[in-house]
């Protein structure tokens, strides 16, 4: 793919399943871990990793069963969010070692980047926040009908892995500018029978509504150590128009940290990346870069 020029790099997790990631970038730069959500997968930050690149590692993994990453079958692998930290921090353990990490969270990527984060707390530089959520639902806010229909017993499975709906209508749905055809075929392209489509269903089924699902705890004691990470600069970028992720959940993230720099733009939605490339993309360039120049000063001080 034209706009995906990287090269495939995988880890293994328990299981023995291999993770899919990208690492563009110097070795030895400032790491900036890119942690997608669903259905997406590390495409969705093409752009964002070939303007960091040049200074700073950029590592971009796909979730197992997502993307270019290894595809279990039912029963072969959780599919839990728990699951799904346990994997991202062999990843960073892996790959990364002990080095100081920044992270750029979308979707489902904030719930678990930011469970790493809040017990690593010391070892994070800079957060970027994208539509997103790390805390329960706000009480404002009700599921919208197409998650709850996709939760439903034998309807959404047909829909998700019968007829790609979830994806399908997600490049359609997710953003206000319509996508190229090719952008809409790279975002669909891992996604391409039953077998390959597990993962996006099992997602939208791990959505904790209440403390009975086996996910709530996980969310709740997340919430509750935010505050860990109140010393990490923050940049949020917002799309306005997403039916999920709207105004309620960037309300929370404003609540849990009021010194964030807030960027809203009231004409993109979900893929925000897609929508505000233009704008978005230079603001966290910036944010990312400052920390760089932080360091610099420090030192030649």
């Amino acid at each position: 793919m034209a706009e995906y020029p990287f090269a495939s790099h995988t880890f293994e997790v328990a299981g023995g399943w291999r993770m899919h990631y990208v690492d563009e970038g110097p070795r030895d730069g400032p790491v900036v871990l890119l942690v997608h959500g669903n259905p997406t997968w590390s495409y969705y930050y093409r752009h964002l990793i070939a303007a960091l690149c040049d200074r700073f590692r950029a590592i971009a993994p796909d979730h197992i069963g997502m993307g270019l990453s290894d595809k279990p079958a039912a029963g072969e692998y959780p599919f839990t969010l728990a699951r799904r930290v346990e994997d991202l921090t062999a990843l960073i353990d892996g790959v990364v070692g002990s080095r100081p990490v920044s992270l750029v969270v979308h979707d489902w990527g904030g719930m678990i980047g930011t469970a790493w984060a809040t017990a690593h707390a010391d070892r994070v530089r800079r957060m970027v926040v994208l539509n997103t959520a790390a805390f329960r639902m706000p009480a404002t806010k009700k599921m919208p009908w197409q998650l709850r229909l996709v939760r439903t017993p034998i309807v959404g499975p047909l829909l998700v892995r019968g007829g790609n709906a979830f994806c399908r209508a997600a490049v359609r749905q997710c953003v206000v500018r319509p996508l190229p055809r090719e952008v809409r075929r790279a975002y669909l392209a891992p996604y391409h029978n039953w077998h390959s489509r597990l993962a996006v269903l099992r997602f939208v089924q791990d959505i904790p509504l209440d403390a009975a699902h086996p996910s709530y705890q996980q969310v709740e004691a997340t919430e509750h150590q935010l505050e860990r990470l109140s010393h990490v600069p923050m940049l949020i970028g917002w799309g306005m128009r997403d039916f999920v992720f709207d105004r309620p959940f960037l309300d929370q993230w404003r609540h849990h940290f009021p010194q964030a720099a807030v960027y809203c733009f009231p004409d993109a939605g979900h893929y925000v990346l897609e929508d505000a490339r233009d704008a978005l993309v230079p603001e966290i360039d910036r944010f990312l870069s400052d920390d760089l120049n932080d360091s610099t000063n420090r030192r030649e001080a």
